[in-house]
């Protein structure tokens, strides 16, 4: 039988006929935005913003549009559309590379955010995949300049380059300048070798044994958040609520599997105990030898969380037997390096793999997991104006929880939740529960 990646290139295959420069494959990682975007009721996509306070009247917006035309030209991913044509999803590329680049109005009584919370509420799905808003606070004497993305052309890592080469391109001497059209045309080059070498590498983990791997592995799951309601939020209140904190770093930080075990603490906080949660993290690289472009990027691996108080470092009864021996850490870090040696099967095959094994999950995520270093997130300068980076909170999220850890000279952590499915009193809770749960009680352990 052929594997899930198998039948998507032949189809893709038959699609594109001599359409190849406009019309890309996609990744499995790529396959699930587009999955879940289209579960979605209002079709919304996943969007990564990254925001920067700078000086009022520092950013010459001209500047800025002629950098982010000159960044879209230099990247396929950027400038183009991901979507589904005749039910195939694929990357369709633009002839004239362009980027968006907005100043949103404010609407009587609109604050900044308010604008910029307006502004991707309204995002449109048939525009390019990077888009820039530059809106200004008067109050506060500052521009905020938000640079989106659409999550299925970019993943966490490349966000660090999208900011160094934004700056470099808007201090470029020619302002008007463009990026060579054999430039352009050699990176498209280089991005569909990248993203069919990712396929290949797909296609050849899609074993009948990696499907019995996740189908014991993940066969206790099933969502365990409660359905969304809009009722839930409370009258006025924005869609999701967040929160955040700062924490020592002692011996070089957490580990990763120390993250997944404080992830229970929080995860019995809001669901209960003697559950199997799924938590979703991205996780993998690109294939030997393949050029790093952006758009080509990780999987999303799923890990059972049990939890269970007494049900040990695995993910609890019933879930298979690679859970792990030891205890802590330890138990969680050996179930975890056993998924690793399958981390290039999609998603989408692993969740057919689980449904067929009988299990009633339909891949949906209880929580979302990102880690970063500090040092890969430089900040966006424009001009030699180093921008303070900032948040904008109240945006609608698409798991119930979402969790992001930032390792360096201190662990800054920041989850943000979901006010249709969690309350403010619940989250609160296990967000304490999670920053006790990651906080030594003694400085030489990790």
């Amino acid at each position: 039988m052929l594997s899930i990646t198998s039948q998507y290139l032949a189809r893709y295959r038959r699609l594109a006929g001599d359409r190849s420069d406009t019309l890309l494959p996609v990744t499995g990682a790529q396959r699930r935005f587009v999955l879940v975007r289209s579960l979605d009721p209002s079709g919304r996509p996943d969007l990564v913003p990254m925001f920067f306070a700078f000086p009022y009247g520092t950013i010459d917006p001209e500047r800025l549009r002629a950098a982010a035309r000159r960044l879209a030209a230099r990247h396929t991913a950027l400038r183009s559309r991901v979507g589904v044509v005749r039910g195939t999803p694929v990357l369709s590329v633009p002839a004239d590379p362009d980027a968006v680049v907005t100043r949103p109005d404010l609407l009587p009584g609109e604050s900044p955010a308010d604008a910029i919370r307006r502004a991707l509420a309204s995002w449109d799905a048939q525009g390019p995949a990077m888009r820039i808003l530059l809106v200004s606070d008067e109050e506060r004497e500052e521009d905020i300049l938000a640079v989106v993305l659409d999550h299925a052309a970019c993943d966490g890592r490349s966000l660090a380059r999208i900011v160094d080469e934004l700056g470099a391109a808007y201090d470029e001497d020619d302002p008007a300048a463009t990026a060579a059209p054999e430039e352009t045309h050699a990176e498209l080059a280089a991005y569909r070798d990248a993203v069919l070498g990712q396929l290949a590498a797909e296609d050849r983990a899609e074993t009948p044994e990696a499907a019995a791997y996740w189908a014991d592995r993940l066969r206790a799951l099933d969502t365990h958040a409660p359905a969304p309601s809009p009722a839930r939020v409370p009258e006025g209140a924005r869609p999701s609520g967040a929160a955040q904190a700062r924490l020592p770093a002692h011996g070089g930080g957490v580990s990763f599997p120390g993250l997944l075990d404080a992830c229970r603490s929080a995860t019995r906080e809001l669901y209960g105990t003697d559950r199997t949660v799924p938590l979703g993290y991205p996780w993998g690289g690109r294939p030997t030898g393949a050029e790093p472009v952006i758009g080509c990027f990780l999987n999303t691996l799923v890990f059972p969380v049990g939890t269970g108080r007494g049900s040990g470092p695995g993910p609890g009864p019933g879930t298979g037997t690679s859970t792990g021996t030891g205890t802590g850490s330890e138990g969680t870090a050996d179930a975890w390096w056993d998924d690793l040696d399958r981390a290039d099967v999609p998603f989408d095959a692993v969740v057919t793999a689980v449904r067929s094994a009988g299990s009633r999950w339909t891949g949906g995520l209880d929580g979302l997991l990102t880690v970063d270093d500090d040092t890969r997130r430089p900040p966006l300068k424009l001009a030699g104006v180093e921008g303070r980076e900032i948040h904008v909170d109240g945006r609608p999220v698409r798991a119930p929880f979402a969790l992001s850890v930032t390792q360096g000279a201190e662990i800054r952590l920041r989850m943000v939740w979901d006010r249709a499915v969690l309350d403010d009193e619940t989250a609160h809770r296990a967000f304490d529960a999670l920053t006790h749960a990651l906080r030594p009680s003694d400085p030489t352990v990790r």
